[in-house]
């Protein structure tokens, strides 16, 4: 047998006898163009395995310095779509019911509590996606490969369906919904946040009939609610990917979230999976935001610790040993 051939011969061998993965997991790192702190954190992130993917605000008053640190690093990004924090992207919505007498946005519950008394345009809604989209596309020079919101707007009530529509009119395939499994037995949160996640899976359970309507697809696993900040340790990690990796696929075919996703049907195919995360090096007072200074979130040690995390040897071998890929929402 002729070198060349042998050796490919081998090659295929080796091809063969690599196991397949038993879970495709993008690893989200959010907010990433909050402040500059925070974009290395997440590229430090990156170049140590820790995150595969990540979710740019482009009204942030970093975005310019993160869609370069992304090309850069050839990091894979979509869009953190923001209707709540700082200032709006579109130049069209002098007086908006988006915004507050400030011109700023008003806020994740504030928004939550204009929408809910019915007073939110959903003209001006889409008005602003439809801009953040065209801002991402100038940053970064491509479309984004997946889209979602910031602090879970994208899965409200009527913004789902203008959302849906964005999302479909820009041939983005990809979106997050937030429905995280065992979520209901994480008693070690507390009661405030609890409730809030409650709120988020109820609204995310309602968006499903609504993104798959328009064609929109998302992995068959969500995960991320039970893991922010300090709740964020090798054993949750573990024990939030126990329920993926115990994922069969009679689980996946059932759900309503997969019946959205034709890999579903096939026996072969990994289960898919999103870890949001937020890591990064903590904002320092007055720096960063998205037009307002940065908030206690990005401003706390958390950040910090979720980056150590996602970076520890325990993590990333536990992916190896558990059949666990990390990918991109472009990979699929």
């Amino acid at each position: 047998m002729a070198p060349f051939v042998e050796n490919k011969a081998k090659q295929q061998q080796g091809e063969e006898k690599m196991p397949q993965p038993k879970v495709k997991l993008v690893v989200t790192g959010d907010d990433f163009g909050y402040c500059e702190r925070r974009n290395q954190g997440i590229v430090d992130c990156f170049k140590a395995g820790g995150i595969s993917n990540v979710s740019l605000l482009v009204n942030a008053v970093s975005a310019e310095h993160a869609a370069e640190l992304a090309k850069r690093n050839h990091i894979p990004i979509g869009l953190h779509a923001n209707l709540s924090e700082g200032l709006p992207v579109s130049q069209d919505l002098k007086g908006s019911t988006l915004l507050n007498k400030d011109g700023f946005f008003r806020g994740k519950m504030g928004f939550r509590e204009v929408l809910q008394s019915g007073q939110l345009k959903m003209s001006e809604v889409e008005a602003e996606l439809r801009a953040q989209v065209n801002r991402f596309c100038e940053l970064v020079g491509h479309m984004p490969y997946h889209m979602d919101g910031h602090q879970h707007v994208h899965i409200l009530p009527e913004v789902r369906e203008v959302f849906a529509q964005v999302l479909s009119d820009f041939g983005i395939t990809y979106t997050r919904v937030p429905i995280e499994p065992g979520l209901k037995f994480c008693t070690f949160l507390p009661p405030r946040l609890r409730d809030f996640n409650a709120q988020v899976e109820k609204d995310a359970l309602e968006s499903v009939e609504v993104f798959h309507r328009h064609g929109i697809r998302w992995p068959d696993v969500y995960l991320g609610l039970s893991t922010m900040g300090k709740n964020m340790s090798v054993s949750n990690l573990k024990r939030a990917l126990g329920f993926t990796l115990e994922a069969s696929l009679d689980d996946r075919v059932t759900s309503p979230l997969i019946q959205s996703n034709d890999a579903a049907t096939d026996s072969c195919c990994p289960v898919t999976a999103e870890l949001m995360v937020h890591p990064g090096y903590p904002s320092q007072p007055h720096q960063g935001g998205c037009g307002e200074g940065p908030d206690d979130f990005s401003q706390s040690a958390d950040r910090l610790h979720e980056l150590n995390t996602l970076r520890d040897p325990l993590v990333l071998n536990y992916y190896r040993q558990q059949g666990i890929h990390l990918c991109a929402f472009k990979d699929f």
